[in-house]
């Protein structure tokens, strides 16, 4: 049968680059022909049908936008039986062939519920600033918020170095370290917490004070935000060091601003692929990034596999910061 509709959808945290996404499917899908409606408000949308006409013109202008023009949302409801039955019968009712959803690892397990619901066809691109997507190296914002982090971090530590004192930045990151290990890497971080290493708070405290004989009498610990109270960790710094210490917390400006030139590419190439999945019928699919090459990858094994951080990269960025 021949493809005539699809959907797309922006589900979870937002990330720098989904409006791009968002441009290449309507636009790729209008030059093949085909008619494009976008939910809003992720899954919440498809669930209640609120949904508005895409076209080459009503996605012009936002290639640089941050954020997302059909807004997203968490959506509790979508969790249950109930909730993805909705779902699949507003893209029955839509007559929609394909459905393109756009976020990370908990969109794509929506997915991958809503397509056992479904006959439409579901393709995956991945768009979130923790990179924890399994099937591709890269997601779509990911670049943008680490450069974000590091832009902030590299003005906290002129601070650090003027007055002498250990700074505790903490980024994104609720069960991964991808986001606070690349920026951790990139800033020159003299420690680097992620979620997957529970934090030893006498090594941190060691490593602070062999920099210090080093002649060292600043530092920044890069951590990520699941890795616990970073309150109490400077405070105990604060008493084994008899350093002043101090806590920075990025927060919400790492999901926003302009995508930068990486996160955009990224999302032209990923929303072009996505289409070219429906037009060739393949559905139950990621697009994704592997050593440089576009790949499709099944949205099942996407969804039952941990994408796993590269501690090696700690010890690197450990011999890096003396």
């Amino acid at each position: 049968m021949e493809l005539k509709r699809i959907g797309v959808v922006t589900s979870g945290g937002d990330s720098p680059g989904m409006n791009a996404a968002i441009r290449a499917v309507t636009r790729v899908a209008y030059a093949e022909g085909l008619k494009v409606l976008g939910f809003e408000r992720g899954w919440e949308g498809l669930m209640k049908n609120v949904s508005r006409p895409l076209s080459p013109r009503t996605v012009g202008g936002i290639l640089g936008l941050g954020g997302t023009i059909l807004y997203t949302a968490r959506s509790p409801a979508f969790k249950t039986r109930d909730g993805v039955k909705k779902a699949a019968d507003t893209l029955d009712l839509s007559n929609l062939d394909g459905l393109v959803v756009i976020g990370g690892d908990g969109s794509f397990n929506g997915a991958l519920e809503l397509s056992a619901e479904t006959d439409t066809l579901i393709v995956g691109v991945p768009a979130s600033i923790d990179n924890d997507v399994y099937g591709t190296d890269e997601t779509i914002g990911f670049d943008t918020a680490v450069n974000t982090a590091v832009a902030e971090i590299d003005k906290i530590r002129d601070t650090a170095i003027s007055h002498e004192r250990i700074f505790i930045i903490e980024v994104m990151g609720r069960t991964r370290g991808f986001l606070a290990l690349a920026a951790g890497i990139t800033a020159g971080a003299e420690v680097i917490l992620v979620p997957e290493i529970a934090v030893n708070e006498d090594d941190v405290c060691q490593i602070i004070e062999s920099n210090r004989v080093r002649g060292k009498k600043s530092g920044i610990i890069v951590a990520a935000e699941g890795v616990g109270d970073m309150r109490k960790l400077a405070e105990g710094i604060k008493k084994q060091t008899r350093s002043t210490v101090r806590l920075s917390v990025l927060g919400y400006a790492q999901r926003g601003g302009s995508p930068t030139a990486r996160s955009r590419l990224l999302a032209c190439l990923f929303g072009n692929k996505a289409v070219e999945l429906l037009l060739d019928r393949r559905g139950g699919m990621i697009v994704g990034m592997q050593r440089g090459r576009l790949v499709a990858f099944s949205l099942e094994k996407s969804c039952m596999t941990e994408r796993t951080l590269d501690l090696s990269l700690l010890k690197l960025a450990g011999v890096l910061a003396t």
